[in-house]
């Protein structure tokens, strides 16, 4: 499936009385990479449900498009084109790294072939832990085979949430090199008539500047800033974190 566009409008969500998102306006370019940052509870994971299609707006409307076209794609069809990596890496622990991939696969209609998987195995330096099962795998590794899992099927848009928490510093950088070379590679666009749309949740400014074309900051469930590589001075870690600084240091003021 070709990249996806993302939009939305004045999208809500509300948890009983609290609100996570706070009437945002959003849209997110096919093959375009963004980054989400913001403290805790500023809605981060909530918007990545509503875009993975695991969650409605409570209001608003959001939709999702391939190839410019219309209608939106119903839930259904945005599952399919999703590959989604939550805090959990929700692998088959008595499989090998080899049969989650064969597995996943199946699950979205496809037979993997065995040249498929292996440069997924590749792609992620799980070639030689191949047929070990994963519930033998460190942290990083898992999380690799994870993200190698959701991108087994060539989805239009990869979501990832906080995909660095947990790694030590050497994994979590070989995890952003293996993720650059991933939207990268010519194969990867050819072979998806583009390369897919990338949404990141990071409490790291490093790795969305490393990752990303444009950040999108997020403030107690509203848009606060919209940072990007077109205004290089405002893309940076240093930037970012200052940024993040300034609304954390206006929320102290107003409690």
């Amino acid at each position: 499936m070709g990249p996806v566009r993302l939009r939305g409008t004045s999208i809500e969500k509300r948890y009983g009385r609290v609100a996570a998102l706070r009437g945002i306006d959003f849209e997110i370019a096919p093959g375009e990479a963004v980054a989400l940052l913001g403290a805790n509870g500023a809605g981060k994971s909530s918007l990545l449900k509503i875009l993975a299609g695991l969650s409605k707006p409570s209001h608003g409307q959001f939709g999702a498009f391939v190839d410019g076209g219309t209608p939106p794609l119903d839930r259904s069809s945005l599952r399919a084109a999703v590959g989604y990596v939550g805090h959990a890496t929700l692998l088959y622990g008595e499989l090998s790294a080899r049969e989650n991939l064969d597995f996943a696969a199946r699950l979205y209609g496809q037979r993997a072939n065995q040249e498929r998987i292996d440069q997924g195995l590749e792609d992620f330096a799980l070639a030689n832990v191949a047929d070990r099962r994963a519930d033998t795998f460190s942290r990083g590794m898992a999380q690799r085979l994870a993200i190698a899992r959701a991108v087994i099927h060539r989805p239009g848009l990869l979501l990832l949430d906080e995909p660095f928490t947990g790694l030590d510093e050497l994994s979590a950088e070989r995890l952003s090199e293996q993720l650059g070379r991933l939207r990268s590679e010519e194969r990867d666009a050819e072979a998806n008539g583009g390369t897919p749309s990338l949404v990141v949740v990071t409490h790291d400014p490093r790795r969305a500047t490393e990752l990303a074309d444009r950040a999108i900051l997020l403030h107690h469930g509203i848009i606060r800033a919209t940072p990007s590589k077109q205004h290089a001075e405002e893309f940076t870690a240093d930037a970012l974190r200052s940024m993040l600084g300034e609304f954390a240091r206006e929320a102290s003021h107003a409690a």
